[in-house]
């Protein structure tokens, strides 16, 4: 077999930890080295690359010294650190000439993703942002069979997510607004952002918002009225309040059909004239490695690409300056890169 992904890791959290529970026992991984400012972290990755009789990545406090020392040892890098750090990470990431596989949501801002998309394209690295909606085997048929025509013209979006968030991350890094970028809107709200990104296949050109943070210093619901440059219409509804559970609606109505999806592409159902709607599942990505080796090797397109991500970016700067002008209506301004073929 050929020789295994020499995998770096920066940030080396829960969520990293959980995948390297699963990564470890894959022979086309092997982890190189580890980047965390937290000992503990690291340990525990050691320690579960030990338990599975492999060798210790080496350990680093900052990830410029990682990827100073180990850049030829190194093929790919996974980062997963809290939203606000992802930029300059990635960029270095990219900037070293490695592939990336990196947590959502991308960055905070436009400029961080306008920054990224110009790394990625000066250096050809592959990037891939982990989202389970944008790598959905059921939202990358939709989005095939949309920009075939099937469903005829999008016309109008209503998207919804909820979460008893305010409560179960209480005290987290994520309701900390230096460290996490946003509150529940781009977290949990995140998947529900990237999957319309992806599935109305159009720039956003006019957004108008309201957040409320419910006491906590980030935002807890939030409310979006959009229109796409295709002239389609979006709504968005976040609630990060109440009980216990998570889920999503999300709606596209087009001429010619009615789909329903959610936000991670775990189950669809499609409604047109004469055809009963009949609710499709899949299994819902919990292994973006087997993703990215195989999107690395040529074998799958990349469809969530750092592109999707400049989008997203557009989107939400525009959701927070319009709730800081109380719900005003903000114009989105065009990127001042240039998407790509295959980026509409």
């Amino acid at each position: 077999m050929p020789n295994p992904l020499r995998l770096g890791v920066i940030g080396a959290g829960l969520k990293a930890a959980d995948y390297a529970r699963s990564w470890v026992k894959m022979p086309e991984v092997a982890f190189v080295a580890s980047a965390d400012v937290g000992v503990q972290s690291r340990r525990r990755l050691a320690d579960i690359c030990t338990a599975a009789g492999k060798p210790e990545p080496r350990e680093f406090d900052d990830f410029r010294d990682m990827l100073a020392a180990c850049r030829d040892e190194m093929d790919a890098v996974y980062v997963s650190t809290p939203h606000a750090f992802h930029a300059e990470q990635a960029i270095a990431v990219v900037e070293a000439g490695l592939d990336l596989l990196l947590e959502k949501p991308m960055v905070t801002t436009v400029p961080e993703a306008e920054q990224l998309v110009a790394a990625q394209r000066k250096s050809g690295a592959t990037v891939v942002i982990a989202f389970q909606g944008g790598l959905s085997p059921l939202v990358l048929d939709t989005q095939r069979r949309a920009r075939a025509g099937e469903f005829g013209a999008l016309v109008n979006v209503g998207a919804t997510i909820f979460e008893g968030w305010k409560e179960s991350y209480n005290g987290h890094w994520k309701q900390q607004p230096e460290i996490s970028g946003g509150g529940f809107m781009f977290d949990t709200g995140a998947h529900m952002m990237n999957t319309i990104c992806l599935l109305a296949d159009s720039d956003f050109e006019r957004v108008s918002a309201y957040m409320n943070n419910r006491g906590k210093p980030v935002d807890i619901t939030c409310a979006v009225s959009a229109r796409l440059k295709s002239g389609a219409l979006c709504t968005f509804t976040a609630a990060g309040e109440g009980p216990p559970g998570c889920a999503s609606y999300m709606t596209l109505f087009f001429s010619e059909a009615i789909i329903r999806i959610d936000a991670w592409g775990g189950w669809r159902e499609i409604s047109m004239p004469g055809v009963s709607a009949i609710r499709e599942t899949a299994e819902t990505l919990d292994n973006p490695m087997k993703t990215f080796l195989a999107i690395r090797a040529g074998e799958l397109e990349n469809s969530s690409t750092v592109e999707n991500g400049l989008r997203f970016a557009q989107l939400w700067d525009g959701i927070k300056a319009s709730a800081a002008q109380d719900g005003d209506s903000i114009l989105i301004e065009a990127a001042r890169i240039e998407p790509q073929s295959g980026v509409r």
